[in-house]
């Protein structure tokens, strides 16, 4: 791999939305990567603890639908492969073997709970964090983490919306990319 920096964009993505979409074009967009890996997690453990999570590998063909085609982007099973809860902490020292630097690109809404995740002393030190501003979410980091806002209109989406939608290809697609809706239908069952 012959990549600088990485911006390492993790999460769930059950289903991926516009709101991803926006996020990754306006980090793109900001110059500060060579490359963004966007990572769906395995075992989403925080989440899994909150209830049911769709099967891994369907999340990453609904992620894959919506992100596959966007400049600078690229889909990354990493964390499916690996066994056990899905932690940052790993992926980053996974990519640090192939790059010079990683920057976590996080939502606002997100950004204040850093220091909960696993391994957090040491991730702090190894990489700098973009944040994607939300509504109502303040740009808020805890000491310590190098941080920096990704200049962006907020998208007031999320996938827990989303998911409380009667999923008719109408009223998803406001919110998903044309390519995502079959998907997420049929793991709706």
């Amino acid at each position: 791999m012959n990549v600088r920096r990485i911006g390492l964009f993790g999460g769930t993505f059950d289903p991926p939305h516009f709101g991803h979409v926006a996020a990754l074009r306006a980090a793109a967009a900001s110059g500060r990567y060579d490359l963004i890996e966007v990572t769906v997690a395995g075992d989403p453990y925080l989440k899994r603890l909150e209830g049911n999570v769709r099967d891994a590998t369907v999340r990453l063909a609904m992620a894959t639908a919506a992100f596959g085609d966007l400049d600078l982007v690229e889909v990354s099973d990493r964390e499916i492969r690996r066994d056990g809860p899905s932690y940052t902490i790993d992926t980053v020292r996974e990519l640090l073997t192939d790059c010079d630097a990683v920057d976590l690109i996080v939502g606002a809404d997100l950004s204040e709970q850093l220091n909960r995740w696993h391994g957090a002393d040491e991730l702090r030190t190894l990489v700098r964090v973009g944040v994607v501003p939300r509504p109502g979410a303040k740009s808020v980091v805890p000491d310590g983490w190098g941080s920096y806002e990704i200049p962006m209109d907020p998208v007031d989406l999320s996938s827990s919306y989303v998911r409380g939608l009667e999923p008719t290809s109408t009223n998803l697609r406001q919110f998903l990319p044309a390519s995502v809706i079959p998907l997420y239908q049929s793991a709706r069952g």
